[in-house]
C-alpha cells in the first residue's frame, strides 16, 4: 500500500498538468477602412483578403496571434474593443466618414473607445497611413500654414499616434538609423537599414515618444525631404498602454522583407505586452530638427480640359 502511495502522487500531478489551460492568444483586430486613399496592400479584390492580411495571418500563425480584419467602423465601441488585446490601423483619411472605401465609419464615440481601450493597458500599432488618418484642422488650410507645426496642439488621435503625415515624394531607397537597438524586433537589424519605399515625411510629432529608428532625409531626392532627419519608427505610453507606430509598409514587398518583418513582429510583441521594454521620451536628443518642416511648395495647377472631339 505504502509502494502505492507515490504512484498515485504521480498520476494527480500528471493530470493537473494535462487539465491545466493553454495560454490564450492574444487577439489583435486589424483595421483597414479608407476613408480617404486606399492602398492596394490592404484592398479586397473580389472579396479576397488582402496582401497585408495574408502576410500578417501567417505572422498571426508562427507567433501564436489571432487577427481579426475588418473595415467596419461602426463596430467601435467599449464592448467591442473588450475582446482584443491590440488594435491594429492601416487606414486613411477621417474615419468619422464614409468616405473613399464606402465602409461603415466610426462615431465619434467609437474614437474615443480606442483611446480608452488603450490607455486601460491595450495595445495599439499602426503602420504607414495609419499616420495620414484624422489630420489636425490646419490640414484644410492653403498656403504655408498647413504646414506648421501644432506638436501637442494636434488632432487627438495624432497627439496619440505620435505624428501626422505631410506627403510623400517618389519611392526611392532611404537609410534609417537605428537608435535603440535593444528594442524588440531591432536586436539583429544592425545599425541601420535601407528599403526602396514610399517614405511619408511627417510633422506634429508628440513630444513623448521614444524614437526607435531616423530617417535620413537630407540625403533623399525631393522637396518633401528637404529637412534635417527626423523619426520613421517610434513607440511611446498612453496611459498603461502602449502605441507602436512605423512608417513602412507601403510596397508589398517590404511586407515580405524579412527586416521589416523582424521590426514589425517585435512591435506588435510589446504593444500586445507579450514582451516589455522602456520606452522614455528620447525625441529631443535623437531627432532635435524633427520639428523643422520642409517648404510649403504649392501646388500645380490642374491642366486644362481638353475639348471634346466633334
Amino acid at each position: 500500500m505504502k509502494l502505492l502511495a507515490p504512484l498515485f502522487c504521480l498520476v494527480a500531478a500528471i493530470g493537473l498538468v494535462l487539465a491545466a489551460p493553454t495560454a490564450k492568444k492574444p487577439r489583435i483586430l486589424f483595421f483597414s477602412k479608407s476613408s480617404g486613399f486606399e492602398h492596394s496592400v490592404i484592398s479586397w479584390k473580389n472579396g479576397k483578403p488582402s496582401h497585408a492580411e495574408k502576410v500578417l495571418s501567417e505572422l498571426g500563425g508562427k507567433y501564436g496571434w489571432d487577427f481579426e480584419f475588418s473595415k467596419d467602423g461602426s463596430k467601435f465601441s467599449k464592448d467591442y474593443l473588450a475582446q482584443f488585446d491590440a488594435v491594429f490601423f492601416y487606414t486613411t483619411g477621417n474615419l468619422l466618414e464614409e468616405g473613399t472605401d464606402k465602409q461603415p465609419p466610426m462615431s465619434a464615440e467609437g474614437k474615443q473607445a480606442l483611446f480608452d481601450f488603450v490607455k486601460a493597458g491595450k495595445g495599439f500599432i499602426g503602420t504607414h497611413s495609419a499616420s495620414d488618418t484624422f489630420h489636425t484642422n490646419n490640414e484644410s488650410k492653403k498656403g504655408p500654414d498647413r504646414y506648421l507645426n501644432h506638436g501637442d496642439q494636434a488632432d487627438s488621435y495624432v497627439r496619440f499616434l505620435g505624428a501626422e503625415f505631410i506627403k510623400h515624394g517618389a519611392q526611392q531607397v532611404a537609410k534609417n538609423t537605428v537608435i535603440n537597438p535593444k528594442f524588440p524586433g531591432f536586436e539583429k537589424v544592425g545599425a541601420e537599414y535601407s528599403f526602396h519605399e514610399e517614405w511619408y515625411s511627417l510633422k506634429d510629432f508628440t513630444s513623448d515618444i521614444h524614437v526607435l529608428s531616423v530617417m535620413d532625409a537630407p540625403a533623399m531626392k525631393g522637396d518633401e525631404y528637404k529637412r534635417p532627419a527626423f523619426p520613421s519608427t517610434w513607440a511611446r505610453k498612453e496611459g498603461n498602454g502602449r502605441v507602436w507606430y512605423t512608417a513602412m509598409g507601403h510596397r508589398e514587398d517590404i511586407w515580405t522583407n524579412p527586416v521589416f518583418q523582424d521590426i514589425l513582429v517585435g512591435g506588435i510583441r510589446w504593444a500586445v505586452g507579450e514582451v516589455q521594454a522602456d520606452v522614455p521620451a528620447n525625441l529631443k536628443e535623437v531627432a532635435p530638427g524633427a520639428y523643422t518642416n520642409p517648404p510649403y511648395v504649392e501646388p500645380k495647377p490642374a491642366a486644362p480640359a481638353k475639348p471634346k472631339a466633334k
